[in-house]
């Protein structure tokens, strides 16, 4: 079930749902407008491989506009702070701007309930395009779970900016989980003394 532009902002109030900082005017039918933060992220391999921590740079998007070429490919950053610990945040492209063939996100849409920071735009582009900073960019709606909820403690928590991928992060703990059930007869998921990264 998704949460209709008035009852986000009932949420705001109550504190379930953050968003900072809040704009009312920003709220449509069922979702609040996310505008682009001032940083973005460039990889700086030819090749980006997950099982190690890739190069990369962090620049600013200047106030005349940042052109990407078609096919480009950057991370960009929410300038809103966003989370919730009682409802999940879903990113969508404004229609205006995958009209303009931008990719706000690719494929990762799904925020985990407990996660709160600045959303880490994929931004890719089909066509040359200019964007700008705090110009609005995206979306995010709220749905409500079913089941027990378990707030999420993972390595992107506390977002600032733009993330890059640690994935090598998890490629160290499926090989450590490995080591120890083969070579020490141990079960990581049930011994209380071993903690890996989520």
């Amino acid at each position: 079930m998704i949460l209709t532009g008035v009852e986000i902002k009932k949420q705001v109030k109550k504190k379930n749902i953050i968003i900072s900082p809040f704009n009312s005017k920003r709220i449509t039918t069922n979702s609040y407008d996310l505008t682009l933060g001032d940083d973005y992220l460039v990889y700086l391999e030819k090749v980006l491989d997950p099982a190690k921590e890739n190069k990369y740079k962090i620049k600013k998007i200047p106030k005349t506009g940042l052109k990407l070429k078609s096919r480009d490919f950057i991370l960009g950053h929410s300038f809103e702070k966003i989370g919730s610990t009682k409802f999940v945040p879903i990113i969508h492209a404004k229609s205006s701007i995958a009209r303009l063939g931008l990719f706000v996100h690719v494929t990762a849409d799904l925020i985990d309930i407990g996660s709160i920071g600045n959303v880490t735009f994929q931004l890719y582009a089909t066509l040359p395009i200019r964007i700008y900073p705090r110009m609005l960019i995206g979306q995010v709606s709220f749905w409500v779970p079913k089941g027990k909820i378990e707030l999420y403690k993972g390595k992107y928590q506390g977002s600032t900016g733009p993330r890059a991928s640690e994935a090598h992060k998890d490629f160290k703990a499926q090989r450590l989980r490995a080591y120890l059930i083969r070579y020490l007869g141990a079960n990581p998921d049930k011994e209380a003394c071993f903690s890996l990264p989520a």
